[in-house]
Order: structure tokens, then sequence, then C-alpha cells
């Protein structure tokens, strides 16, 4: 039969391809919209309200253009897990559609994910911390590495990367990201940094580019560089005769009140409990 994707152009393998891989049964069929069920690797997990309501108005006027595809639910009987077009089927549901027209494919959950996210990534549908969230899925449940994820995507290694990094960020910062509080230019630039979550804070409050963001967090380490070279030698010494007698990093910071901090960099839990025994065995 003639599948229904196979005009558009794909990015990286595409709909096209994955719909007309060898192993994959398609079929075309009219069913009922209370039998689909949500699909428990959806990339997607915001959906707009005002974008929902404009589609669900475009659907009341002109119906489902697009089917949607599904599968057979492999844990619920009579029921077909939704892969792709769940804000089509959000918005038929608010439409008072009692039918909707889908594209029913044989597919496992590995076949099922791709599908999913190449739709979503095709329609530029998910934000950057859903994106990178697909990735990581596909790395840690199905065995895929970074290299394979940019040749399935189409999207450069580097690309693949910068993305999953993202996932590195503090969780309130990830969140802003996923709720558009801050961009990702904005979190990029972010990574790595100690204060990070103050700077987020800031971005926004302040309403910073990107470009001025980069020129902030560039002046902020580079006063930082200087601190650290004007130490003077006796504390630069004190550091070094501790850092010999313990076998950890140390780092003294003196006010000029004579106040400060005294802080041990320790490499893993045996340097750890080293440091709190000595404490404790000589106060």
């Amino acid at each position: 039969m003639i599948n229904p994707f196979k005009s558009k152009k794909g990015l990286g393998r595409g709909l096209s391809s994955l719909l007309g891989d060898t192993d994959i049964k398609v079929s075309n069929d009219k069913i009922s919209i209370s039998s689909i069920v949500p699909n428990k690797n959806q990339p997607r997990k915001l959906f707009e309200k005002e974008a929902l309501t404009e589609l669900t108005n475009s659907i009341k006027e002109r119906g489902i253009i697009q089917p949607l595809i599904v599968r057979k639910s492999d844990d619920k009987d009579n029921k077909f897990e939704l892969i792709a077009g769940e804000r089509r089927w959000q918005a038929a549901q608010s439409a008072g559609l009692h039918e909707v027209p889908v594209v029913v494919i044989e597919a496992d959950n590995l076949k099922s994910l791709e599908l999913a996210i190449i739709e979503n990534v095709q329609r530029k549908d998910l934000n950057p911390i859903e994106e990178a969230e697909s990735y990581k899925n596909l790395i840690d449940n199905f065995k895929y590495d970074q290299d394979k994820v940019s040749q399935f995507i189409g999207k450069s290694r580097p690309h693949i990367s910068n993305s999953l990094r993202l996932l590195s960020l503090p969780e309130k910062i990830i969140d802003m990201v996923r709720n558009e509080k801050i961009s990702q230019g904005h979190a990029k630039i972010l990574i790595g940094l100690e204060n990070a979550l103050l700077l987020a804070e800031k971005i926004i409050k302040k309403k910073l580019s990107v470009r001025q963001t980069e020129n902030l967090v560039r002046s902020l380490k580079s006063q930082k560089g200087r601190f650290y070279k004007s130490k003077d030698a006796n504390t630069i010494s004190t550091e070094n005769d501790l850092s010999e007698k313990i076998g950890m990093r140390v780092f003294l910071k003196n006010k000029k009140n004579n106040s400060g901090t005294l802080s041990f960099e320790y490499k893993g839990l045996d340097q750890l409990d080293r440091l709190i025994n000595i404490i404790k065995n000589n106060y």
C-alpha cells in the first residue's frame, strides 16, 4: 500500500524511512478515539494551551488531515498505543471527535520510541530538555551511543553531546529551560559553573541576552582569576604545606579582617573519612 509519509523529507532516517522498513507492517484505518492510550515513551511532555486551542478549532472546521500513528497495546486488550500525533489526539478529544484516522503499525518499544522522537524533532516540537531526555533514553535503555544517535537523528555528534550536557545542570535550571524562562543558549553558558543557579536567576531578573550572559560570565571568571593571582606568598605556602601533609588540595581564603575559609578537596570517600577521623581524633 502507499506509505502516507513517503513524500516527506526526513531528518536523519526520517519517518518515511522508518515506516518503510521491511519489518514494519502498515495499515490505514479509523478507530474510536477512546481506544487510544498515551505512549509511555512520549518524548514530549509540555503542550502549549494556546496552540492546542488553535488546533482544536482547526479540527472542528476541517477534521484531522494527517493520521495518528499507533500500535496495538502490549498490555491493554483492544487498545492502541499512540506513537506519534499526541497533540492531534488531545485536540481531537477537545473537538468532540469519536473516531480518528490512524496508521496502525507493528513496532517494538525501540521502534516506537524512534518514531516518536523523529516526528517531534522533525516538527521542532520538543523543547531542548525533552530533546536531551529523548537521546538519553535511547542511550540508557536501548544501547545507543552518541554516534548512533547522531546518525539516526541526522544531527552532528557535537549537537548530541551538547544537548546531553544540558542534563548535567541543576534541576532548577533544567526546569527554567523546560519552561522557557531561559534559552538553550543561556543554559549552555551555565554548564559547569559553581554559581550557575544564581546566574540563571540573574538572567531572568535582568532579562539578559545570551551575549550579555557570556560577557558577565567572562567578567566573573576574570575577577576570580585575579583574586587567586593576588594571593600572597604566605597564603600559597600554607596551602602547599597542608596539601603535602594530608594529600589533598587545600584552599585558604583570608579576608582583610583576618576571617575567612579553609577548604579541602577530596577525591573519594576514603579521603573524606580520613579527614573526618583526623578532625575527630584531634579536637
